[in-house]
């Protein structure tokens, strides 16, 4: 969800930014000469890492809605106070502050952190989760998503997402100028038409979801070192048991479309086909927790 939704937001930010940018003229890197690419490359770099940051800064209360996750304010229960006090420790051991702790209504086994610094994040786990696994898987869950904060990941993917931002939109606007002239190539005014805006636009979408596979990639590659943080928190064989339990999990009821995406799922294998996936394989991470 923490991914998803931070690409979402992003992408939404971008389009939306390029639209209105359009429309009011603002785009001084287009001339009837042609276009500057000088101008063109900062003026990308500036809307690109706005885009990602925006994106980084409502990923929690985007995270909150998406997920209709209940923040425990009070412990209802002594398996909330248990919750509570067991990030306490565990945030207290990774050196950030105490996250904002919350439950997700799911039947399925699953969990996520994300938050715009490791000061000021949030842990939320899904009820079936709570409900099924025992105290030590929960807590090596805990730490997996514990690590992703204590570790920066929400920030460097912003970074990393700023500079993709910046190339697809500095790629996009050449390609779409290009077609622009492609199409005016027998009239004499040089200056751009509707066809390099709806052009830019498209072409936008397009590498938008190409370089997304750029932080997939990263995704993927972070989920190894939170689950090493995971198991240095808890424990090695908590955090090899509580993949061991999500995997006979999914193998015994595949989960719902909408959860695809949270914190501590199953992935698939990165072939040309899943470059999308954000979860490296659980086969793939148990067998990297064993040779620690």
């Amino acid at each position: 969800m923490r991914i998803l939704l931070f690409l979402a937001t992003n992408i939404a930010v971008i389009i939306v930014a390029s639209l209105v940018l359009n429309l009011l003229g603002v785009e001084r890197y287009l001339s009837s000469s042609g276009l500057n690419l000088t101008s063109l490359l900062i003026f990308c770099a500036v809307f690109g890492f706005v885009g990602s940051f925006i994106s980084l800064f409502l990923s929690k209360m985007m995270a909150k809605m998406g997920s209709k996750a209940k923040v425990i304010t009070s412990p209802s229960n002594h398996k909330e106070a248990w919750l509570l006090s067991t990030v306490e420790k565990l945030s207290t051991k990774a050196g950030i502050s105490m996250p904002e702790v919350a439950v997700f209504p799911s039947y399925g086994a699953n969990a996520f952190a994300t938050g715009w610094n490791k000061n000021a994040a949030l842990v939320a786990v899904s009820s079936g989760m709570l409900e099924r696994f025992s105290p030590d898987e929960i807590e090596a869950v805990l730490g997996h998503e514990i690590g992703h904060i204590a570790n920066g990941d929400m920030v460097t993917l912003s970074l990393i997402q700023g500079v993709v931002n910046t190339f697809v939109m500095f790629f996009a606007r050449i390609a779409g100028y290009a077609v622009d002239q492609f199409l005016r190539r027998n009239d004499e005014d040089s200056s751009p038409s509707w066809g390099y805006y709806i052009a830019t636009f498209i072409f936008e979408i397009l590498f938008g979801i190409l370089a997304s596979m750029i932080v997939m990639w990263f995704s993927r590659y972070r989920e190894f070192k939170a689950d090493k943080a995971g198991a240095e928190l808890s424990s090695k064989n908590a955090m090899i048991a509580a993949l061991l339990r999500l995997k006979q999990e999914q193998e015994e009821s595949q989960m719902p479309e909408s959860m695809m995406a949270f914190g501590i799922r199953q992935g698939r294998k990165p072939t040309f086909g899943q470059l999308l996936s954000s979860h490296p394989d659980l086969d793939d991470r148990i067998k990297a927790l064993q040779a620690l």
